[in-house]
């Protein structure tokens, strides 16, 4: 590493150290109800409906698993589930086979591994089927309150690059420049604060971006 980049790169850092708590600042006050709004019972309907949102509107999901949740009630039933059944369920949710495989796959590996219970660990969600940090960090977050790092979602993904808090376009990589910018007791509802925003005032179809509330953080700008 070269002088230049010995120097830069902190600097950098607290740049955007001090725009992240700004944004959040600004976020907080915008959406101060910003949570999750997919609908589940149990921890295991919550892997559930998290696994289908993958690529698909939670409003969508939500229509998907109120019927879905009434035929399937326990993991026991998914385990035991019937794929090409299982498939009509949650076609309209798209990649409907790869998330059927997948889920039917972690309800047989949480009942026979993890004794029918969600675990409680990053390193232990991440050996289920389907389940990549996004997926883990929501469900040990809302289940046990245990959060090891930040969703990186589409919304958090655009809004991050938008607003020059990363360059990355990895989620695992725009991840980890989340965290070190952002405070550990943020992690959490930062990403539904991000979320939030990109639905109700900066969503990634067409739109006029210079009525966005944050605007002057746009890196374009």
């Amino acid at each position: 590493m070269n002088q230049m980049s010995r120097t830069t790169f902190p600097r950098l850092l607290n740049i955007r150290r001090k725009r992240a708590a700004t944004i959040l600042k600004k976020l907080k006050t915008l959406l101060p109800h910003a949570g999750m709004i997919l609908k589940y019972s149990t921890n295991w309907e919550l892997l559930v409906t998290v696994m289908l949102s993958a690529q698909c509107t939670d409003k969508k999901v939500n229509e998907v698993t109120k019927v879905l949740f009434k035929r399937y009630k326990t993991i026991s039933h998914y385990a035991l589930a019937n794929n090409k059944e299982f498939e009509q369920y949650i076609y309209s949710t798209g990649f409907y086979k790869a998330k059927t495989k997948n889920i039917l796959a972690a309800a047989n590996m949480i009942q026979k591994k993890f004794g029918g219970k969600i675990p409680r660990t990053m390193e232990e969600m991440l050996t289920i089927p389907g389940v990549a940090r996004k997926t883990a960090n929501v469900v040990l977050g809302n289940a046990y309150g245990v959060v090891e790092g930040i969703a990186v979602d589409t919304h958090v993904k655009r809004l991050s690059l938008i607003l020059g808090l990363t360059n990355q376009s990895d989620p695992n990589k725009i991840e980890q420049d989340l965290m070190q910018i952002i405070p550990q007791k943020d992690w959490f509802k930062a990403t539904y604060l991000f979320i939030d925003y990109g639905r109700k005032f900066c969503p990634a179809k067409k739109h006029d971006h210079n009525k966005c509330p944050l605007i002057r953080f746009d890196r374009k700008k």
